[in-house]
């Protein structure tokens, strides 16, 4: 091996970068190198791509400020910057719910890619269109974000349980109540079936 060869491995483990940030700040560009991407992706399918450029920010915003505050046991900080991330919807969740709306009451398919083709191409292998808007209007705000955090996030349900801070067994009962309406207003079609995590 030459002096100048360089060793390479596995990155290191989330918790060991936001530990090493509480006093070398700098550190936590690692975390939000590796998860900036796909927090923004579920933002813009919750609330838009202009919306989710600012939320985005804040996610990292508040994760680094509240840094010291992680649990060092959960290597991964993936359900963590998620729970952010749900938390800042809520601030926005009216705009959600007019997004809803608004796609339950169309009737002409948009010509290009949108919110809904993407909810709907994750969450049913059918394309239900107003339906599936209208249904998810219709759900409770956990009810929604717990089948959003799986269908949108691809989170398993531990890491929804930990992105949103309850229980197991609550995000299991979330989904199932959130898939039975689902599936009732798309006629009888199962919501995210297949979806890896849990049971069905």
């Amino acid at each position: 091996m030459t002096g100048t060869a360089k060793l390479t491995g596995p990155p290191e483990a989330d918790a060991a970068v936001i530990e090493q940030s509480w006093t070398r700040p700098e550190r936590f560009s690692a975390i939000f190198e590796r998860y900036f991407g796909q927090i923004h992706q579920y933002l813009a399918r919750r609330v838009g791509d202009k919306a989710a450029d600012d939320l985005a920010a804040e996610v990292f915003v508040a994760a680094f400020a509240h840094r010291k505050r992680y649990d060092l046991a959960r290597e991964c900080a993936r359900p963590w910057l998620y729970g952010i991330a749900t938390n800042l919807i809520g601030t926005h969740r009216r705009q959600e719910q007019r997004l809803y709306n608004a796609l339950a009451r169309s009737t002409v398919p948009a010509a290009s890619p949108s919110d809904e083709d993407r909810v709907t191409d994750r969450v049913s292998a059918a394309a239900a269109g107003p339906a599936l808007a209208a249904a998810l209007a219709e759900l409770d705000a956990g009810d929604r974000d717990v089948l959003l955090l799986i269908a949108l996030a691809g989170l398993d349900y531990q890491e929804v349980a930990q992105a949103l801070g309850i229980p197991y067994g609550t995000v299991c009962s979330r989904l199932n109540r959130a898939r039975r309406r689902v599936r009732l207003a798309l006629g009888g079609i199962n919501p995210a079936a297949g979806q890896a995590g849990g049971p069905q």
